[in-house]
């Protein structure tokens, strides 16, 4: 690691004055970005830590709830709020790491993250277009276990590795950002980027924006969700597939379905396809399977990675049937 400067902010203004300057990052946890620095993925000539501000999870006006950027994620799974209100949230969290590593990391940190693709953590010996635009991706012809069956691109299939962003998509979260022109919000499922030609630029932050919290709206009235998280092993493994769902019954049919996937894709993906063939007909075996079917038609698999379109099929079929047990 080569020498970097150090400065604690005091406010989100500062934060965004101080790391618009050029080759500075913010700091949270640094359970990501510490690591990659050690691995020589990412040399910042600064880091400005913003863990000192607004840490706090708060009832909004809309009956929603506020969750600042600098909070750790074991608050957040812990608290009362987001566990009756929202707990496929604090399933995702708790699924996603230890617990020592669950009180460094931040919300806002979280999202943030990058991928664990080994290739992009190789910046010795391996190509890699996210981390040297242009430079080739071994994984498209190598090791792609843990890699993207949808979204991906001739540049890059690398997953997005986090838990928690799942469940946000899922829930239709908001990430309120302040920059030098003040702050803006955009979903949850447009910040973060898909590859194309441009894998390097991951989300829709400019560089001289923050994230400062997450909005939640107000929870839908009996949805019934949960967190399903597929892996090579049951400690703390980034999954291969994962699904967070959540689905309200009526007179026999859907009312109400959300569904969105981890581990097959560059970014926490929505299903919308599979949500809008499902509201308003019946939760039968054969509808299931054909609104799954139209979500993955334009899957690309790769040899190592194509058993994830089944498992995610199969995963998803068994959550909903218990979604809809609970609401029986």
């Amino acid at each position: 690691m080569s020498p970097v400067t150090y400065v604690r902010a005091p406010s989100a203004t500062e934060a965004v004055r101080m790391g618009s300057e050029p080759g500075v990052r913010l700091l949270g946890g640094g359970t990501n970005l510490v690591d990659l620095m050690r691995k020589g993925v990412e040399a910042p000539s600064g880091l400005i830590d913003v863990t000192a501000l607004a840490d706090r999870v708060e009832q909004a006006d809309d009956g929603g709830l506020v969750i600042g950027a600098p909070t750790r994620n074991s608050v957040v799974a812990a608290h009362p709020l987001i566990r009756t209100r929202y707990p496929m949230l604090s399933r995702a969290i708790l699924a996603g790491a230890s617990a020592q590593v669950r009180n460094m990391a931040t919300v806002g940190g979280n999202l943030m993250q990058r991928t664990r693709c080994l290739y992009f953590n190789d910046a010795a010996g391996s190509r890699c277009n996210k981390r040297v635009p242009g430079s080739g991706c071994d994984a498209i012809g190598g090791s792609n276990r843990y890699h993207a069956i949808i979204g991906g691109s001739a540049a890059c299939v690398a997953t997005h590795p986090s838990d928690m962003c799942v469940a946000l998509a899922a829930l239709d979260a908001r990430v309120r950002i302040a920059g030098p022109n003040g702050v803006r919000t955009v979903q949850l499922v447009d910040f973060h980027r898909l590859p194309g030609d441009r894998p390097d630029i991951e989300t829709v932050l400019d560089h001289a924006e923050m994230i400062v919290a997450i909005e939640l709206p107000a929870p839908l009235k009996a949805l019934h969700s949960g967190y399903r998280k597929v892996r090579d092993r049951a400690s703390y493994a980034f999954a291969l597939v994962s699904v967070a769902a959540g689905l309200s019954m009526q007179d026999g049919r859907v009312r109400d379905v959300r569904v969105a996937f981890g581990g097959i894709a560059p970014k926490p993906w929505r299903a919308i396809r599979i949500e809008e063939a499902l509201r308003g007909i019946p939760l039968v075996p054969e509808t299931t399977a054909a609104a799954i079917e139209a979500e993955f038609a334009e899957a690309a698999l790769l040899p190592g990675n194509a058993f994830k379109r089944e498992l995610a099929k199969r995963t998803l079929t068994a959550m909903l049937n218990e979604l809809a047990g609970d609401d029986a």
